[in-house]
């Protein structure tokens, strides 16, 4: 919020003159009370000259006093204009400290939510799992939109009530200080009742914002998967999982109601005893001659208004206690290091020409018991195109992961033509590197924009040619609008393999160096699959080919293949000298005998 200095210095300037106008009206009470009472010669006038004679501060000046009518009538109306343009331009400072602190708010929450964002998207992958999508999805929107209500009570509510409430106690301290010091006394009190309750709430904020979490996420697993879960007749195994996530929220939700249901009539009783005691002390000066009535009833008022003001503190302390929860959980991903600055001084990288190396690489993922890739050691040449095969589960898409650096190596270290990839500039690494993966990544977007995606340029010429080489231009322009044809979210509604097609068109239209193709033909039927690897290995042709593959069209093609069990390397070799001595590769690749 800091950053909004001119807004927040306006907040706190209309706040003050807001309260201002309060205290000034209550002020103002005195002299009318006295007027309608008779006192010091019933003259508004004569009021203004026993305030001199008496010495009070602050004194009025002479020309004043003398333009102050005799009439008691005229004093009075005279006081309630004063007092109704007072009320005017407090309004008028209101409205514009809700105008300035809202806007705070507001552009301050929009700031973090995008600072959240791009941590997220420039987070190591490894820390995004650990989160989970869905975990971190929420935290940026729903957390976010949490914490505007905070900022929204604390900057808005709470300034204007604080100010208002201490002009009112000032009024207060003015008029008689005795009965203020006793109320003083007894404030800490309320004090304590807040911070008590305030800590409960905030633990069931917190509690709430984690089960919501795990609601949106058990909701988007069911939503996105409606296709898989209606086919398996999972309906019931998907609500009673939500069901339990949302009793597990209403739960949260009802401590806090709990909290919230008790603090407010508390406070209000506490203030009410308050209230009695000043009573009874104010009562015992005024039977001893030390106390004027109309003092006690105007320091009484001012003190009621004070009370009143600063009352609705007991709600706006539980609101900001309730916003520091997903405040702590938007900390924790702003506290996550951004994957450019894991490394201090990077090294930007050429354009491969020689070799991958993976020297005794291991991989790990958070809480899993044993590796994903477990001390691989593998060298392959620029221009070779080779194939790793194995059993699901074996640590195929880990490793390749490495490459770009996507995942980096708990042990050991991946080379790209003899330089350490945990040092270089991770943008001079991926633009030369394209990526298929088996489910590719389609936007809200037209056909061409999703070609694009990630392109510094816009060159439809080229985009229209990666398209034709792999063979994605047959379908597009078959639909209405070609390439301009807007696209459903997440693809939807595209065929599997003319998804494939697109992201395949848009690898090959980065000119990479080296290509990863992970399942990246598998929902193409196999007539177009054979017509797909042969222009795919014409274009690779020049550049490092590593495939990731089950079907043995896209193997055969490959000029070696890597066999992976469990996260080793347990062969390598050609498909002949494979068949003839790796068990493992053999059972991969022979047919299953029809029954």
């Amino acid at each position: 919020m800091l950053r909004a200095r001119l807004m927040l210095v306006l907040a706190m300037v209309f706040a003050v003159l807001s309260a201002g106008g309060l205290g000034a009206g209550l002020l103002s009470l005195a002299p009318m009370l006295q007027v309608i009472l008779g006192e010091d010669g019933g003259s508004l006038r004569s009021v203004a000259e026993a305030h001199n004679l008496a010495g009070s501060f602050p004194e009025l000046p002479a020309g004043l006093v003398e333009s102050l009518p005799t009439d008691p009538m005229e004093g009075v109306v005279l006081l309630l204009i004063g007092i109704g343009v007072l009320t005017i331009l407090g309004a008028t400072a209101n409205f514009g400290h809700q105008f300035c602190s809202q806007t705070v708010s507001i552009s301050t929450v929009a700031r973090i939510r995008l600072d959240a964002f791009r941590h997220a998207v420039e987070m190591p992958l490894s820390d995004v799992f650990r989160f989970g999508p869905s975990e971190i999805v929420s935290r940026i929107n729903k957390d976010a939109q949490a914490l505007q209500q905070g900022f929204n009570t604390l900057l808005g509510k709470t300034v204007a009530q604080l100010t208002k409430g201490l002009a009112a106690f000032a009024v207060a301290i003015y008029i008689d200080w005795r009965l203020t010091l006793v109320a003083v006394v007894l404030g800490p009190l309320i004090g304590l009742v807040l911070r008590k309750f305030g800590k409960r709430i905030k633990r069931g904020a917190r509690g709430s914002l984690d089960a919501q979490a795990s609601l949106l996420r058990i909701s988007n697993e069911a939503i996105q998967g409606l296709r898989a879960i209606k086919a398996g007749t999972a309906e019931r195994e998907s609500f009673r999982r939500f069901s339990a996530e949302n009793r597990e929220v209403l739960k949260q939700d009802l401590r806090i109601r709990t909290a919230r249901a008790i603090s407010s009539p508390l406070v209000e009783a506490l203030a009410v005893c308050t209230a009695l005691v000043l009573v009874g002390v104010a009562s015992k000066q005024i039977l001893d001659g030390n106390l004027q009535f109309d003092q006690f009833i105007l320091a009484l008022a001012a003190l009621g208004v004070a009370g009143g003001s600063l009352r609705p503190l007991a709600n706006l302390v539980n609101d900001i206690q309730a916003a520091s929860a997903p405040a702590d959980r938007l900390f924790e991903i702003l506290d996550c290091e951004r994957e450019r600055h894991l490394v201090s001084d990077p090294v930007r990288i050429g354009r491969h020409v020689d070799s991958v190396t993976f020297e005794n690489v291991v991989v790990r993922y958070d809480g899993a018991k044993s590796n994903a890739v477990d001390g691989v050691s593998l060298t392959v040449r620029h221009g070779e195109t080779v194939a790793f095969v194995g059993p699901n589960g074996c640590g195929k898409t880990t490793l390749l992961s490495t490459v770009s650096g996507l995942l980096r190596p708990l042990e050991g270290r991946v080379l790209l033509d003899g330089v350490d990839l945990a040092g270089v500039d991770l943008r001079s690494l991926r633009r030369q590197i394209g990526v298929v993966t088996q489910e590719p990544l389609i936007v809200r977007d037209t056909i061409l924009g999703n070609i694009l995606l990630g392109m510094r340029s816009r060159d439809e010429d080229a985009a229209r040619a990666a398209a034709g080489l792999a063979l994605a231009d047959e379908f597009i322009e078959e639909l209405p609008n070609g390439y301009q044809t807007e696209v459903g979210e997440f693809g939807s509604t595209l065929s599997g393999g003319q998804r494939q097609r697109l992201a395949i068109a848009r690898a090959i239209l980065r000119d990479p160096s080296l290509l990863v193709l992970d399942e990246a033909t598998s929902a193409i039927d196999a007539e177009s699959e054979d017509r797909i690897n042969d222009a795919v290995l014409e274009f690779g042709r020049g550049r490092t080919v590593l495939v990731i593959a089950h079907r043995m069209a896209t193997i055969l093609a490959a000029d070696r293949i890597v066999v992976m069990d469990e996260g080793r390397i347990v062969d390598d070799g050609t498909h002949a000298e494979l068949l003839e001595r790796c068990p493992l590769y053999e059972r991969l690749a022979r047919p299953v005998p029809m029954s």
